[in-house]
């Protein structure tokens, strides 16, 4: 989500231009897509949709998705896209939580992907995509397994050096979330400042509604 020390709309244009991005846009959403948990009649949420990476992956799937996203130069990005391909089954809706947004509506599955490590607070979070999930929805979250802050760097954006799945996992749990399964999404190789090559991991953790 947008944050004032660090300028998301700024580097909306440029941010589809990471071809390491894209491949792990791509990932992320095929290992949702083997989950085979959507369907042609799901409306859903995507939280922190960004450029729509993985949107418009997933649009073909459903019956619609809302884009959310904190950052007006990101979804202006992925309005454009949506123009640009003539698709009617994505609306967008600029909101951020952390800055008392408050998510509406009702939805057959939740996903979000590389966000969680940007909030702040993410039990909060989790108990507003619950409050909007009709009974035996879908959650999909996919984020980094715990690095040593090599992944991002200096981001004051970020406030998770990864996440441990457990913790995520138990968070679930005690907000109402039932069958919490996860497994590995994708492999990330990055190299980092000094030329070391760092290899990073990004889960998906599953869970339904009761």
């Amino acid at each position: 989500m947008a944050d004032d020390k660090f300028d998301f709309d700024k580097k909306a244009a440029s941010w589809d231009d990471n071809p390491q991005r894209v491949r792990l846009a791509n990932d992320i959403g095929g290992a949702i897509v083997a989950e085979k948990i959507l369907t042609p009649a799901m409306d859903v949420l995507e939280f922190g949709c960004g450029t729509g990476l993985l949107t418009l992956q997933l649009s073909p799937l459903v019956h619609g998705v809302t884009a959310m996203d904190g950052s007006r130069g990101m979804l202006d990005v992925i309005e454009a896209k949506i123009r640009d391909q003539g698709l009617k089954n994505i609306k967008t809706q600029l909101l951020d939580p952390s800055k008392g947004g408050i998510i509406e509506g009702a939805y057959d599955a939740v996903i979000s992907s590389m966000t969680l490590h940007h909030v702040q607070e993410i039990g909060p979070l989790l108990a507003q995509f619950h409050r909007v999930m009709i009974p035996g929805a879908y959650l999909c979250l996919a984020d980094l397994d715990p690095e040593e802050g090599k992944f991002h760097g200096e981001n004051p954006t970020v406030f998770h050096e990864g996440l441990d799945r457990q913790m995520v996992e138990k968070i679930l749990t005690r907000t109402g979330f039932y069958d919490v399964r996860d497994k590995t999404a994708a492999t990330v190789e990055k190299t980092l400042p000094g030329g070391e090559t760092a290899t990073f991991t990004v889960f998906l953790i599953t869970a339904r509604k009761k």
